[in-house]
């Protein structure tokens, strides 16, 4: 398919596949976590330092999803022979051009957290109720 050609309403297009990805909890972290330097800049992360950022990953996910981003063109992952060995990752062109997007929906999601709990509070409250109103 060329550029023009693509529409993620479309069962066929592989750019739903790119949405999944993005769209992975873990994915949206990872990419979120690169986070920026003190000039507002995204840095180089090593693994353990990424591994802590994200509270609950596990190693495996982790693992996995730093591939995965890897593979998209995401990240570059960059083995340093210390003792014992260093490996970071970094945003490339392509993550940084998605960075502030996936930076946004993290704030967004911290900004909104109270709203959308009293909304389902609000929703389960009613649903709980003697039967479900009609829906229209």
């Amino acid at each position: 398919m060329n550029k023009a050609e693509y529409d993620a309403f479309l069962a066929r297009c592989p750019s739903r596949q790119l949405l999944d990805r993005i769209a992975d909890k873990w994915v949206t972290l990872a990419l979120a976590a690169l986070r920026s330097d003190c000039a507002g800049e995204p840095r180089p992360m090593r693994y353990s330092e990424l591994a802590r950022t994200l509270a609950g990953v596990s190693q495996k996910m982790l693992t996995q999803t730093l591939r995965a981003l890897e593979r998209d063109g995401l990240v570059t992952r960059t083995v340093v022979p210390t003792v014992p060995v260093t490996v970071t990752y970094e945003l490339t062109a392509l993550g940084l051009s998605l960075h502030d997007t996936v930076r946004g929906l993290k704030a967004w999601a911290e900004t909104h957290m109270d709203d959308v709990l009293t909304n389902r509070a609000s929703y389960d409250t009613v649903r709980s109720g003697a039967g479900d109103p009609p829906r229209s």
